[in-house]
């Protein structure tokens, strides 16, 4: 925390702890914290510390930002960065390492692409924004349109490409094999 929201951390719990009229004692009970204690964190003579601030975060039913007057934190944008493959722009929208991962794809269409089925460990699923998407599956050639989600366990060699002369683009979810992607409801 900064000079600043330290300094008024201590007016602050006093303040909120005047405007629900309680004392240091009710206070102390509530979250172990001493009498002695709360009085100089409120006058400023104590450091204000998280093993502090969450007790008294807790008692007063406030998030810990709130109760000590954070600032915002700026700009809460993600800076996603695209990767190109080829013909395929993948935009990760997961940062972690394994488990599940979600990504937007673009893919662009290509002439003459002869379809080549890969398979690997894994399960995927799919949601068709704009375009249509070629998929093949196995044996069977199908096309999902927009608005459309398809689900697979990606043993089953699989291809996508786009169905016509235009882009697809869709959502993504990757997990390991076995996870899978569930909605609720």
């Amino acid at each position: 925390m900064d000079e600043q929201i330290l300094a008024n951390v201590g007016p602050r719990l006093r303040a909120i702890r005047q405007e629900r009229d309680v004392t240091l004692t009710t206070v102390a009970e509530a979250t172990g914290i001493s009498v002695s204690t709360l009085s100089r964190l409120e006058g400023g003579t104590r450091k204000p510390t998280l093993e502090l601030l969450l007790p008294l975060a807790r008692a007063y039913g406030l998030p810990l930002d709130e109760l000590v007057d954070a600032p915002d934190v700026g700009d809460p944008r993600v800076r996603l960065k695209p990767i190109r493959h080829g013909d395929r722009t993948v935009v990760p929208l997961t940062r972690r390492a394994g488990g599940l991962r979600a990504f937007k794809e673009i893919l662009a269409p290509r002439s003459g692409e002869v379809p080549d089925p890969r398979s690997h460990p894994g399960y995927h699923w799919v949601y068709v924004l704009d375009g249509r998407l070629r998929l093949i599956l196995g044996e069977r050639e199908l096309v999902i349109k927009p608005g459309e989600v398809i689900e697979f366990d990606t043993r089953l060699p699989h291809w996508f490409g786009c169905a016509d002369g235009r882009p697809v683009e869709y959502l993504g979810i990757y997990g390991p094999q076995g996870e899978r992607a569930h909605h609720v409801g």
